[in-house]
């Protein structure tokens, strides 16, 4: 299942994950009435506010944090067992968490509402869908004070002005995953660095993110593109005939799992997310060493990169104690603690680069993994598309995976 893609809202597809109106129409496209659901798209240099709701209003102040149960709707994987269980030392309550594999079941999980949490990790594309779409409370930041630990860009995103309903949790870049051991040539060694997917060398040992934006945003970058969120069907068009061609080349195969299939050496080369390449270390099978593990990113930056964010849920049951569990996150200790668990950098003032290579939290040939904030100036991010742009981008990759 893809990692970071949202539920497909065509009309068939809206209807079949139970989604209502409000929320089909919060996908983008003309309607610049946030109050009656719909939002802008919003972009680095067109920044979105996004629309809040007389009946949906952020907690009052002062309130005393709740007991019992936090509930936590996150992906596999995606948060340290030790600092929940600090956590609910700390607070004398509980912590379930309850994990999706793709936004797609998420949102149609929460959508149904089959499911109540308290508390919700989107991703940065499909914050202003949900927020419009009525699923998310607006944040009271007085309960989340540490928000100043976190960089001031993402105090203050882009995709949700004054953070509104979000927080920022990790950080990703997107780059190539590979055996050192295995290939012939490294992604450098080539004149453009991502041909090293079409490289027969590497047959049946291909793996590409399964995710249609990573796919083919990459397909773009590589033909010199740098727009990956276009919504030109001749560009996607000729994104689609370049990635088509792996089917033929090098038998392609599809994952979301190289930090388990990379050390088990069953792909020599993997479209990866950095956290994933450097959460590496912690699954190598019995006499593998993590230097037979590279991993590219451009070295000027200009690839894809991203983060994700933690939310509080419209119904949650505990808002408070939600607030709290996001402060908790969002606290320097334990997010390098998170950090050295998950893999996935956290985007603190605090955290020094340098220090986390020297302290072997990367390691020291793993290092183009690390994240810093003048790369997301350089670097292009994956961001909502409006409704008639994911349709163009459905129907190729629904035609890729036909023949993958």
């Amino acid at each position: 299942m893809p990692r970071r893609e949202f539920i497909r809202l065509s009309m068939m597809g809206a209807a079949t994950a139970g989604l209502g109106p409000t929320l089909l129409a919060a996908c983008g496209g003309d309607d610049d009435d946030a109050s009656a659901g719909g939002v802008q798209l919003s972009r680095p240099d067109n920044p979105v506010t996004l629309p809040t709701f007389d009946d949906v209003q952020p907690i009052d102040d002062g309130l005393p944090v709740e007991t019992g149960t936090l509930k936590v709707f996150n992906y596999s994987e995606y948060i340290s067992p030790d600092v929940l269980a600090a956590f609910e030392e700390e607070f004398g309550v509980t912590v379930e968490v309850t994990t999706f594999t793709s936004m797609d079941e998420a949102i149609a999980k929460l959508s149904s509402g089959d499911a109540q949490f308290d508390v919700f990790f989107p991703t940065a594309d499909v914050i202003g869908k949900v927020a419009a779409g009525e699923l998310l409370r607006p944040l009271n930041k007085s309960y989340v004070p540490n928000i100043t630990n976190v960089w001031e860009s993402l105090q203050d995103p882009f995709y949700d002005k004054g953070s509104v309903y979000s927080v920022p949790y990790t950080l990703f870049s997107t780059g190539i995953g590979y055996r050192v051991d295995a290939v012939t040539k490294t992604p450098d060694m080539y004149d453009n660095p991502y041909d090293i997917f079409w490289d027969t060398a590497n047959g049946g040992q291909v793996y590409l993110l399964e995710d249609d934006r990573e796919v083919f945003g990459m397909a773009l970058l590589r033909s010199g593109q740098t727009d990956v969120n276009t919504e030109d069907a001749e560009l996607i068009d000729a994104a689609f005939t370049d990635v088509n061609e792996l089917n033929d080349l090098v038998t392609v195969k599809l994952g979301a799992e190289a930090y388990t299939v990379l050390p088990e050496k069953r792909a020599w080369v993997h479209q990866a997310w950095s956290g994933d390449v450097v959460n590496a270390q912690y699954y190598l099978p019995e006499g593998e060493t993590i230097e037979n593990i590279g991993f590219w990113y451009p070295a000027d930056g200009g690839g894809m990169i991203g983060s994700d964010a933690i939310a509080v849920m419209r119904d949650a049951e505990r808002p408070v104690l939600a607030h709290t569990f996001i402060n908790y996150l969002l606290d320097a200790t334990h997010s390098i603690e998170n950090y050295s668990w998950l893999g996935y950098q956290p985007p603190q003032n605090g955290f020094d680069p340098d220090l986390a290579v020297a302290d072997e939290y990367v390691p020291t040939h793993l290092a183009s993994a690390i994240i810093r904030p003048q790369d997301f100036e350089r670097g292009h991010q994956l961001l909502q598309l409006s409704l008639a742009g994911e349709k163009i981008w459905d129907d190729a990759w629904s035609k890729f995976i036909a023949g993958a």
